[in-house]
């Protein structure tokens, strides 16, 4: 009798492909480490992160595997790196022992917030007089490596990572078909990296031209390169504490395309540049992204105009009411930083009461676009609902009809519109178990103090991948005063948010790792 094997995962493969990924990580600490030797500061912490990384990566090389990746395996190896890779990132932050990210838990929170590109933070001070230059440029490359996804640059540079690529990719970055792009998996992937390398460097430029034109006083070459490594990632980390509102308004005009063009599905820009634009101007998901940042955009800016979303006791002046260039700019860069999860701020929205608030907490929910470095439900999956839903109120009253969803003039199959709706419904379900978990939490802590609408913003912030949210997360406070449960909750809700919930959550159940 032939003995059929308990576990039907061969997690063996999943963990030396992680050290290979792991090793490779392990370069990216070489930047700060020479910006560290630039302006005189202690390269210890970046060299301690490249060595435990590369070390690490190459004692789990040595587990031996004899399969290649299959799907099972694609899923576990995504959660891994996705959980490996921040929890190696607090190297830097401990080692150096600065701050309150000295801690391990805020290290990890730190860390996470920064890969997964959410942009919370549990920074007591953002300062280059509290951490230095190297540090805080190694929080903001953090997010450029997580935007586009650790595991599209590993198989974009890894040729035997090209075997399973598809599957890989497509768990890391779920409703983006990287396979229909080019024959190749890899080439692919070293196209969309090309993309989104290049817009980085293009944003950089056009920041620190502005400096040079003696427009934007603040936005010198590091701040332009700090910040343009988590615009394109749509991340939110700044060096400065008061985010964008610490620049000239025409850095904040600036930005607002960058942002756009983020929350944009990257595979667009490869057809574009292919000539053929037709693809990104008759595109259902792109055309649905730009009317809801217009929509969202609109309401909120006339009700900063009208000065009817002030509170009674302003905390800041940058909101002018009567004044359309000041209410068009704040209210189109929070909204538009809120639907790309991009999380900067030009003004601290708490000074807003709580109806323009809750205009704004209804974009948290919209999203990018799909193969976009946005999080949150994404806007195609809106699409298809809103398509499902007319579809059902169409053949209610011809119930012999047949009418298929449609997008770009491609079926979308029904087995694909039940897994949208049950994602939908998962990720409000656990938004809302969570804005209870954490709203009743508040309680253990003398400093957390949250009303409704501030638990929400919690949740969604942490699980939207979105970074601020309202009352003591606004935009120029963090997350600090939480307890560390709550904290190591939001890490977990970070970490299945990146990965769109479903592809951490398969791994956890008994299925998955049975016949």
């Amino acid at each position: 009798m032939v003995s059929v094997p308990s576990v039907y995962v061969d997690y063996e493969v999943s963990v030396a492909y992680l050290g290979t990924v792991l090793k490779y990580i392990g370069v990216a600490p070489l930047f700060p480490l020479v910006l560290s030797l630039y302006y005189g500061e202690d390269p210890l912490p970046f060299a301690a992160a490249m060595l435990v990384m590369a070390g690490g990566g190459l004692l789990l090389e040595q587990v031996p595997h004899e399969a290649e990746l299959g799907n099972r395996e694609a899923f576990l190896l995504v959660s891994l790196s996705w959980l490996v890779v921040p929890v190696a990132g607090t190297v830097p932050y401990l080692v150096a022992g600065t701050g309150t990210v000295a801690d391990p838990v805020n290290a990890l929170f730190e860390s996470m917030s920064g890969f997964t590109t959410t942009g919370a933070t549990v920074l007591g001070e953002i300062s280059v007089a509290q951490h230095g230059h190297a540090m805080l440029m190694w929080r903001q490359l953090t997010q450029w490596l997580g935007g586009m996804g650790i595991l599209v640059l590993m198989v974009a540079i890894l040729p035997k990572l090209s075997v399973g690529g598809a599957q890989v990719i497509n768990q890391e970055a779920p409703g983006l078909s990287l396979d229909k792009l080019t024959p190749r998996i890899q080439k692919t992937a070293r196209a969309l990296w090309a993309i989104y390398a290049g817009l980085t460097v293009v944003t950089a430029v056009v920041y620190y031209a502005l400096h040079q034109a003696g427009v934007a006083p603040n936005m010198d070459l590091y701040n332009a390169v700090a910040h343009a490594l988590t615009t394109m990632p749509t991340g939110g980390f700044s060096p400065k504490a008061r985010s964008v509102e610490a620049f000239a308004p025409a850095i904040q005009w600036a930005m607002l395309p960058f942002m756009l063009v983020a929350g944009t599905n990257f595979a667009l820009f490869w057809y574009v540049a292919r000539g053929e634009s037709r693809r990104l101007t008759h595109n259902s998901e792109f055309r649905s992204y730009l009317l809801a940042v217009l929509g969202f955009g609109a309401v909120v800016s006339a009700v900063l105009y009208l000065g009817v979303g002030l509170g009674a006791t302003p905390e800041s002046v940058d909101v002018i009411p009567g004044n359309v260039e000041n209410a068009l700019r704040q209210g189109l860069f929070q909204v538009v930083a809120i639907v790309t999860t991009t999380g900067y701020a030009s003004m601290d929205v708490n000074a807003w009461d709580a109806s323009a608030q809750t205009i704004l907490l209804f974009a948290y929910f919209l999203g990018g676009s799909a193969g976009s470095a946005a999080g949150s439900i994404k806007i195609v999956r809106w699409v298809i609902v809103k398509r499902a839903v007319s579809r059902s109120l169409f053949t209610s009253i011809h119930p012999e009809a047949v009418r298929p969803i449609r997008l770009e003039d491609e079926i979308v199959d029904e087995t694909a519109i039940r897994d949208v709706f049950a994602f939908v419904l998962l990720f409000l379900g656990l938004f809302a178990v969570s804005t209870m978990v954490l709203y009743l939490d508040s309680f253990r802590s003398p400093a957390v103090t949250l009303n409704g609408l501030d638990a929400m913003s919690v949740a969604m912030a942490t699980l939207g991948n979105v970074g601020p949210g309202f009352g003591v997360v606004g935009p120029m406070n963090s997350f600090l005063p939480f307890t560390d449960a709550a904290k190591l909750y939001m890490v977990f809700l970070m970490w299945i948010g990146r990965l769109e919930v479903l592809s951490v959550l398969v791994i956890l159940t008994p299925a998955f790792w049975r016949r």
